[in-house]
This record gives C-alpha cells, structure tokens and sequence, in this order.
C-alpha cells in the first residue's frame, strides 16, 4: 500500500490513489522509438521490411530485393539500399502484392501491434477466392498423375497445347514395325 499515491518520480500526489498506468499505445510508440536508428542513421530496406514484419525472416526480405520484388519509390533496390520516413516500398510476396509508406523508421523486429503503427497500408485487396481457380487437387495416396490425368488439369488451367489430344498426335504405330523389320534383317543368320 505504500504504492499509492507514488508517481513515476517516486513522489507523492497526497491525493492517496494509484498514479494511472501508460497508455498502451505510449507503451508501443515507445518500443518503436526504441527498435529504431540513433543519431539519424539509416535502415537498411530487408532489414525495415522484416522489422515491420512483412517478410518472416530478414534473408527472406534479402531474396525479395535480389529478386527484384522490392521497390523503393518506383525503383528496384538492393538489400542495402536506406529506407527514409516517406517512402514508398512496394513488395510481390507470396502472389500478391504489398504497398506500404514508410511512418517511422525502425531497426528491430517488433511485435505487430507495434509494426502496423510503423506504416500506412495503401495495398490492394487481395482478388476474391470465387476469381481464384482452384489448383489440381488430388486425393492423398492415388499415386502420380497419368498423361491424362495431365492433360486434364491443363485443359482446366487454360494452357497452351492442352488441347492436343489422342487424335492430335501422329500414328507412329507402323513405323514399329519397320523398325524391327530392319533390326532383323541386320542380324547374323544362325550357323546350321
């Protein structure tokens, strides 16, 4: 009980209550101010996009830029290229694609209550799952695909050449025939 009434300085009000707790987005603007650079340093851009947690693991955010996936108010960037308030950082992840302005500039990995107040989200929605074609999908234990099997699943997906069925390829069948006419004919007569 000797707590009450104590402020942050260990002084008291006199009024005997509890000082009143911060906060808890001061708590997260001051984790963020904390994850972030000194003395006006730059961050790296694999280094911002995984500490605002929109890639797992910063070699993940290293890949995306060699990749050519990241872009920094309309350019390609490498992995060390500086991230300042402002910017504009595109990153394709994962089939779709991420837009975000850079609000604060941080250095550390924080949790994503504080992540998300580090940047404005400008991304597109992502496309609704009925525009979205179902991938092959094949019951557990029935073994590999056949030809026609193939076949199907790329007439479903609308690719090129899907359509080349049975009748489209040649007759080789005779051919066969010729061949093996001639693989004897080239043979030794056995010895009588």
């Amino acid at each position: 009980m000797a707590s009450e009434g104590v402020d942050e300085t260990g002084e008291s009000d006199g009024t005997g209550a509890a000082a009143p707790a911060p906060a808890p987005d001061g708590d997260a603007v001051a984790a963020a101010k904390a994850a972030g650079p000194s003395n006006g340093e730059s961050v790296r851009v694999d280094s911002w996009i995984w500490s605002v947690r929109l890639v797992k693991t910063r070699s993940m955010g290293a890949a995306a830029c060699k990749g050519g996936h990241v872009r920094v108010n309309g350019e390609r960037v490498k992995p060390a290229h500086s991230v300042h308030v402002g910017d504009e950082v595109r990153l394709r992840h994962e089939g779709h694609e991420r837009v975000v302005i850079v609000k604060q500039v941080i250095r550390k990995r924080v949790g994503p209550p504080v992540a998300v107040q580090c940047y404005v989200d400008n991304s597109p929605p992502p496309p609704p799952r009925e525009a979205v074609a179902p991938a092959g999908i094949r019951d557990r234990g029935t073994g590999r695909p056949t030809k026609r099997d193939r076949r199907d699943l790329e007439r479903l997906r609308g690719l090129p050449g899907a359509d080349a069925g049975p009748a489209a390829t040649p007759d080789t069948s005779g051919d066969r025939d010729t061949r093996r006419d001639s693989r004897r004919s080239t043979r030794r007569e056995p010895r009588r």
